[in-house]
């Protein structure tokens, strides 16, 4: 147990925001109770912490602000399917049943920290010696539960906030979602570990994309804030080490924003000042990807950019509705991922009745049918209709599984299958939970977690790395609307260490299927004989070296590509950015003119 006076010691040696720093300290001074009454509390043996998104950022001077369906009670959801799975399995830490306290972050740092100093209560010592009831007596306190570890956050700048006061409390930490490489410093955030790759695979990953597709001449976007700058660093990075490719600016997307429209409007007029650098790399939030895309429409810029996303935009469709047009071709990356059919069946059966529970479920159950219920506090102002409590979920609305509620259900399982090692090593001869595991402490049950090896939901290893990194998986989508009978996202390639590419290049003279690993990928770049054997048989006499730049056009749809030399993605221009890259590299990819006698060519995939 932490004395109070320690913990004023390690509160300022944090350098949080006075403000904030103030406020937790006065707390701590009066030994004030500093949990959330609006949270879901499940009785357990052990209890483990959740912290979710279940609402977004509220305006400034309100905490929080609309009730998140997916994002927040999709996870939120999952994260109690998961423990009602294991503590229905026998072989799963049989005669131990997990409990649970789960918060909600707001979408807001700042707001997360103080939450999160609920999971700690029962490791601050309060002196409470002066202490005394009306008539004398010493008051009775209710020992708050002690919290072994928590599941969350989502987004990598809560992550960060909250690791900051766990690590000072030795509890473990699991995210399902956060992905900054900042986490991966394993001396700063070592009871932090995820389920989810960093970005610097994900960079890694994007960087190989782009170089697949022959272009060297990009701009970056990104969200203000860790996720979307270090997202943005790590590209700039690898891309720079590899060398052969220019970024032409980089752009910031500021968080607190008072015109929403000018500020996405002036971003677009900054990415057309350089128009040869139509490939834009974006690390950004759902919010922010919606309204660039909307942006860029006002600008009549339909077909101009070609965008390269991280995993926030991923396969989601809330971004890109009502300007699909803009978003057509982009190619988006996402950790690889499964649909798990049991949480839909799980979801989909949630009622008012069967899941109270849930202290956010009502809210969410207006919001999702458009209602409103005849409860004191309901939110919901801009409909008459009343709810009937009949309505049911993926009938009477819309229903698309969430995309992280698979790595919600690992990260539970993980913590699950760690605390079983750790109960069958310390508690050998003992039903349910020894006093020797009670009082083990975080700094084993650590130990346990960075051990794990199973099959999750999907059938793929959930393991970490000495930082508490998962492996580096991807899928890569296409969001195709055109030419295609299944409008939407498709899936085109993956990356596992390497790129393994499928891109289908339609004009009228050619169709072009590739196959493409990494290290092919970046081979071509200096095999000029296979675009000259292929295109130009003609020209295939001994001359001067030159890079190979043009394995596929900057776009991967031709509809959307003019054939002016001014018009393509990959430009001439030399920029402040290009460090450490000749600038004579800074080119076009070649015209490919093809004679109509050839119609198909496979590149095939190495062995």
């Amino acid at each position: 147990m932490l004395p109070p006076g320690r913990l004023v010691q390690l509160l300022t040696w944090m350098k949080l925001p006075w403000c904030l720093l103030e406020f937790l300290l006065s707390a701590v001074a009066q030994g004030q109770e500093m949990y959330a009454p609006h949270s879901i509390r499940l009785e357990g043996d052990i209890t483990l912490g959740g912290l979710f998104p279940v609402h977004a950022k509220g305006p400034t001077g309100v905490p929080c602000g609309d009730i998140k369906k997916e994002n927040g009670i999709h996870r939120l959801e999952a994260m109690l399917y998961a423990l009602d799975q294991i503590n229905s399995d026998p072989e799963l830490l049989p005669n131990v049943t997990l409990g649970a306290r789960i918060l909600d972050t707001c979408s807001r740092d700042t707001y997360a920290l103080e939450q999160s100093l609920t999971f700690v209560q029962a490791l601050i010592q309060k002196d409470t010696s002066d202490v005394r009831c009306t008539n004398g007596e010493p008051p009775v306190f209710v020992k708050p539960e002690k919290v072994v570890g928590v599941i969350g956050a989502s987004g990598s700048s809560v992550s960060i906030m909250v690791a900051n006061i766990l690590r000072l409390f030795q509890i473990p930490q699991i995210s399902y979602a956060s992905t900054a490489p900042e986490l991966s410093d394993d001396r700063r955030y070592d009871f932090f570990s995820r389920v989810v790759p960093p970005d610097s695979f994900q960079a890694q990953a994007m960087v190989d994309i782009v170089k697949a597709l022959g272009w060297n001449y990009v701009s970056t976007l990104a969200s203000e804030g860790n996720y979307g700058e270090k997202g943005v660093e790590s590209f700039m990075q690898i891309s720079r080490d590899s060398g052969n490719l220019c970024i032409a600016q980089s752009l910031k997307i500021p968080q607190d924003r008072k015109d929403k429209t000018y500020e996405f409007d002036k971003i677009i007029k900054l990415l057309l000042d350089t128009p040869r650098a139509r490939a834009i790399i974006v690390f950004a939030n759902d919010e922010d990807i919606k309204q660039i895309l909307a942006a860029a429409k006002r600008a009549d810029q339909v077909g101009h950019f070609l965008w390269v996303a991280s995993d926030t935009w991923g396969s989601k469709l809330n971004p890109v509705l009502q300007h699909e047009d803009v978003a057509e071709g982009a190619i988006t990356i996402l950790p690889k991922r499964a649909m798990i059919e049991g949480f839909d069946t799980y979801f989909t059966s949630r009622t008012l009745e069967n899941n109270r529970r849930n202290v956010w479920f009502a809210e969410y159950w207006e919001e999702n049918f458009n209602c409103k219920l005849t409860i004191s506090g309901s939110k919901k102002e801009d409909t008459d209709r009343k709810c009937t409590g009949q309505e049911r979920i993926g009938k009477d609305s819309h229903y698309e599984q969430e995309g992280k509620v698979q790595f919600v259900i690992d990260a539970v399982y993980a913590m699950a299958h760690a605390l079983h090692q750790m109960n069958k090593d310390l508690c050998t001869d003992f039903s349910g939970v020894c006093p020797e595991m009670e009082h083990a402490g975080g700094k084993k049950l650590l130990k346990y977690i960075r051990s794990v090896n199973f099959n999750g939901s999907a059938g793929t290893p959930v393991m970490f790395n000495k930082n508490g990194d998962a492996p580096g998986r991807y899928d890569i989508f296409q969001f195709q609307t055109t030419n295609t009978s299944t409008p939407g996202y498709h899936l085109i390639g993956q990356w596992t260490d390497d790129l393994q590419l499928n891109l289908y290049v339609q004009t009228t003279t050619l169709t072009i299927s590739m196959n493409l690993s990494a290290s092919v990928a970046l081979g071509m770049l200096y095999m000029p004989k296979v675009y000259i054997i292929i295109f130009h048989p003609e020209l295939n006499v001994q001359k001067r070296k030159r890079s190979f730049k043009a394995v596929v056009t900057a776009a991967t749809m031709s509809s959307r590509l003019s054939h002016k030399a001014s018009d393509r993605p990959n430009g001439e221009a030399k920029t402040e950015l290009c460090e450490n890259v000749d600038p004579n590299n800074c080119i076009p990819p070649v015209r490919k003119s093809v004679q109509k006698s050839v119609t198909w060519y496979t590149i095939p995939p190495t062995v």
